[in-house]
């Protein structure tokens, strides 16, 4: 696909570019760098590059932390009763921080914070945020109150297919961890502050506090206890590690945003801004989590085990969705939040930036889906095999990862379209096209999860799959929609076709070593067996991942991908720094 250009976004107003209420939002349009400023292209990519390898570094330091924890909860827990209703409860309240956090203060207070700061009004930048923080005080305590009390028509809800015993102890869990998540919601407010004054690291490090308090309830309570009542020492142990995720970023924010003081009021224009934004950000981020919960509740038909095995897989696929659609996204979108300029200015840039992001994602998100694809039982054995998590469960959860591959790179790219119409100050759009998703996903997701096996003759394991594999396609209608509406707005923006087949072959060709390695070594098993104990097949695992992404990244730099000279220059800096 070539990219191209609208060549009549030069002649239409900027109003065009922007959402409903044009005058209001362009007035408060902030400040961000003209495309006719100084620095060299070259030196601009460089600082983006270098944004989104700071985002990356502390999402990739708090997902190895979340690994970790999987790993010891799959080894402690396994795959039956306790681990399904840990991982159910723990979705319900966990609705809380998605709803508040991230996604929504992403959508309206990042680009109203970062347009402040752009123009140099602090003070009004810091009284934007004490307003946030008391609206968020307010409604999320007594969301977190509700919990408490209704929790068992929440796990009536979101699982179902639970009865007696895991229903209880669902619900006791749900109980547990509801105050937890009304900290990570103030974790989330500190990440969008920082982020706007880009201190990215620090705001995507600091769950790795919240994984270890999890993690290290696992090694000290696990003697002498049942699995029952380790989860609910886990519960406890993360409402721990909410409070420290929070606590270690509330002394940055106090420097960097000095007399903070948390109040209710809409006195200013820029806070009425964001709770105007806030509302459709909050809907479209509650439906996005409303098709979260549809597949907790399909899943919970398909019998023990499916809940926590869809969580371990969900760990997996998620983790290049977060390093690269997330941290290309976090990192850009304070950046385009600031543009000016004549409108043929702003859509160029937005443009530029947007084609650049997607070629990255591109770059890292096609070898991951052929690992996933290909590669998956070696990913599951290393990470999760051992103790209670035994072949069965390996052989499932790679099940779902290839579920997960058909729309893992839309639902990448996705994120970064939502970012720049969040950018443009319109919540709007990504809320109407997330409604459209949701409804395909439930849909898809009921007829491939619980439908299609019984009419196969398939085992009904195989649903867990279904269910990922009908997200994915979901999510490439709402790319379509997102990409289609973004081209009218700036122009069109597309991956080069030419690039994206190297991509694809250096991928291939780099999985076609370690599969070889399988057939012929392990005659064709989904995991390393033969080898003579658990560490030697966990070590060999990890070799031949290497083999592979050495591969690919070998590949890409004989055809002279932009990014893969990008990783070796990074990859030797690092080196040489670690040898001083």
């Amino acid at each position: 696909m070539n990219r191209g250009e609208d060549e009549n976004v030069k002649d239409r107003p900027l109003t065009e570019l922007l959402p409903a209420e044009p005058d209001e939002v362009a007035e408060a349009a902030p400040p961000i760098e003209r495309t006719d400023t100084p620095r060299t292209t070259e030196s601009r990519a460089l600082e983006r590059k270098g944004a989104a390898f700071l985002v990356a570094s502390g999402i990739l330091l708090s997902r190895l932390a979340g690994l970790i924890r999987q790993t010891m909860m799959a080894r402690y827990l396994g795959a039956g009763l306790a681990a399904d209703a840990f991982n159910a409860a723990f979705r319900i309240p966990n609705m809380l921080q998605n709803l508040f956090g991230e996604g929504v203060l992403s959508a309206s207070f990042i680009p109203e914070y970062a347009g402040l700061l752009g123009r140099g009004d602090e003070n009004e930048a810091t009284r934007l945020a004490g307003a946030v923080a008391g609206m968020l005080a307010l409604v999320s305590s007594i969301i977190v109150a509700l919990g408490l009390f209704t929790a068992p028509w929440l796990v009536a809800i979101i699982a179902n297919g639970f009865t007696g015993e895991k229903r209880e102890l669902t619900v006791l869990l749900t109980r547990i961890l509801f105050p937890g998540a009304g900290l990570l919601v103030f974790s989330a407010w500190c990440l969008g502050i920082l982020n706007s004054h880009r201190r990215f690291f620090m705001s995507y490090t600091a769950p790795v506090l919240w994984n270890l308090a999890m993690v290290a309830t696992l090694i000290f309570f696990h003697q002498g206890r049942s699995e029952v009542q380790l989860a609910i020492y886990l519960a406890y142990g993360s409402v721990v590690g909410s409070a420290l995720q929070f606590g270690i970023q509330l002394p940055q924010v106090m420097t960097l945003a000095r007399g903070i003081r948390p109040r209710l009021t809409a006195s200013h224009e820029s806070v009425r801004n964001v709770f105007r934004n806030f509302v459709p950000a909050f809907v479209g981020r509650g439906v996005v989590q409303l098709s979260a919960y549809v597949d907790a509740w399909l899943a919970s038909y398909l019998g023990n085990g499916a809940v926590s095995s869809f969580t371990y897989a969900q760990t997996i696929y998620v983790l290049p969705i977060s390093l690269f659609g997330m941290a290309i996204s976090a990192a850009e979108l304070p950046a385009m939040s600031r543009a000016v300029g004549t409108t043929a200015e702003i859509g160029a840039y937005l443009r530029g930036r947007l084609s650049d992001g997607l070629d990255r994602i591109a770059y890292f998100i096609v070898p991951s889906i052929v690992a996933l694809l290909a590669l998956g039982d070696l990913i599951v054995h290393l990470l999760f095999q051992s103790g209670r998590f035994q072949l069965g469960n390996t052989i499932w959860v790679w099940q779902i990862l290839i579920g997960s591959t058909i729309g893992l790179l839309a639902s990448t790219m996705g994120r970064l379209y939502s970012s720049t119409f969040y950018a443009l100050r319109d919540t709007r759009t990504p809320l109407r096209y997330a409604v459209v998703r949701v409804i395909l996903t439930t849909v898809l997701g009921y007829l491939f999860a619980l439908v299609l096996p019984g009419l196969l003759g398939l085992d009904r394991k195989l649903g867990a799959a279904g269910l990922t594999a009908s997200a994915g396609l979901a999510g490439w209608v709402e790319f379509y929609l997102l990409r289609r509406e973004m081209d009218k707005r700036i122009g069109r923006t597309r991956l080069i076709r030419s690039r994206v087949a190297r991509l694809w072959l250096a991928a291939l060709v780099g999985a076609a070593l370690p599969w070889a390695y399988k057939l012929a070594v392990d005659r064709g098993s989904p995991v390393l067996s033969v080898h003579e104990t658990v560490v030697r097949a966990k070590l060999m695992d990890l070799v031949l991942l290497a083999v592979y992404g050495l591969t690919y990244l070998g590949m890409t730099a004989a055809f002279r991908i932009p990014e893969a000279k990008h990783v070796i220059d990074r990859g030797t800096r690092l080196f040489k720094r670690a040898r001083r």
